[in-house]
């Protein structure tokens, strides 16, 4: 890989030799051809053309330098795009003042989410104060990816002399939404994950009965489901009695829910390329669990890092609620050696999802602050990946199937 690497460097290197030999080259002919014309043809039209030579690299060193510092470049593109699409990025220079810039050298960054592309775009701004240019980018990885500015120069006679513009260019964040696999349900996670909710709920429904015994007019503890309910106060007992969908009135009486942690895990000293393959397959085993567990009607409390650096806990009970916030989660840029709070943890979880990129040293920040370890599962990203806690780890496989290791 560092050969490879090498190699491409020096690939670059050499080609941005190449291209300056061929400008010598260039430049040895003009003055040649400016020797024959003034000694051979014409010496007083000649004087003139070399009196010209002299004085357009001096203007054109100074716009150069005048240009430096009055150069803005913006971006408009879409906030996000899905996986295998191309996203078109929109770049707007701007010139402050009415000084004519010669040349501007343009390059831009795509991170690691998105195909590499090393267009360089080169322009001059002599009439007019803004231009635009529409660069495109195929996003290849779900995630979170960013726009950045590489470097601008201000470039003056002939390319020789290239001065760096100092302006700090804001980088621009773009989500790339990955497919989200169909979880089976008939997979063994799912249904232990079903089945401890189940038995809270009926530990609940007995304390609800003995609450709405002395507080409540027997016949308006219930009502009959109405679209924009929230699920969790679903009576499913009640409910298969009636055969029809019966909600309870008292908020107070919230079912039990399991919690989803989720820790979007990345060292410091890892390769970003590699890392956001592991980070895509997380995004899609997460989501593709959490949209299978409400669509059966199983609420949930989902925990992750918010776009201010906060931890964010949010309660999902709406079948159509895991798009939305997976758009927010690929919002937020993947800080390096960082773990999920769990300050979270509370006593109304009936169970506990780690959902991690790495399960190796450092995990116990995470499973420190857990004082019950009974329905504790790891959610990781291959069978190949290491477990240093003693809860079992469970991985979605090519089949869409959670898988225990």
């Amino acid at each position: 890989m560092k050969d490879k690497k090498k190699k491409n460097n020096f690939s670059i290197k050499g080609n941005e030799f190449s291209g300056g030999l061929k400008s010598i080259a260039a430049l040895a002919a003009v003055a040649y051809l400016l020797y024959i014309f003034t000694f051979y043809i014409d010496g007083e039209m000649g004087m003139i053309l070399i009196a010209f030579m002299i004085f357009a690299p001096i203007v054109s060193v100074i716009m150069a330098v005048y240009a430096k510092d009055r150069i803005k470049i913006s971006f408009n593109c879409d906030a996000y795009v899905k996986k295998h699409s191309t996203l078109k990025v929109t770049v707007t220079a701007e010139k402050t003042g009415f000084f004519p810039l010669a040349v501007v050298e343009v390059k831009l960054k795509a991170s690691e989410v998105f195909e590499e592309n090393d267009k360089i775009y080169r322009f001059s701004m002599v009439g007019e104060n803004k231009k635009t240019f529409t660069l495109e980018y195929k996003a290849q990885t779900g995630g979170n990816g960013e726009i950045s500015v590489e470097n601008v120069y201000s470039c003056g006679f002939l390319g020789f002399l290239k001065f760096k513009v100092n302006n700090i260019f804001q980088p621009v964040s773009i989500g790339v939404i990955p497919e989200i696999p169909e979880i089976k349900t008939s997979s063994q996670f799912f249904r232990n994950i079903a089945d401890v909710v189940l038995t809270s709920d009926e530990e609940e429904d007995n304390d609800t009965m003995m609450l709405f015994s002395s507080n409540t007019t027997p016949g308006y503890e219930h009502r009959e489901y109405v679209a924009g309910d929230p699920l969790k106060r679903i009576n499913w007992k009640l409910s298969t009695k009636k055969d029809k969908l019966m909600v309870r009135l008292d908020e107070a009486a919230a079912s039990a829910q399991p919690m989803i942690l989720f820790d979007l895990f990345r060292k410091n000293d890892s390769k970003p390329d590699m890392a956001i393959i592991s980070e895509e397959r997380l995004i899609q085993s997460v989501f593709g669990l959490l949209s299978a567990l409400v669509r059966q009607g199983i609420a949930c409390t989902f925990v992750y890092y918010g776009a201010g650096d906060e931890v964010i806990s949010e309660n999902i009970d709406n079948p159509d609620y895991p798009a939305q916030l997976l758009l927010k989660v690929l919002a937020v840029k993947v800080k390096t050696d960082r773990r999920i709070n769990t300050d979270a943890l509370d006593d109304s979880i009936c169970a506990c999802i780690i959902a991690s990129t790495d399960f190796g040293e450092g995990i116990s920040a995470i499973t420190k602050n857990i004082e019950s370890p009974d329905n504790v599962s790891l959610m990781g990203i291959s069978a190949q990946q290491e477990n240093l806690t003693n809860f079992p780890m469970w991985y979605l496989d090519g089949d869409n199937n959670f898988k225990m290791v």
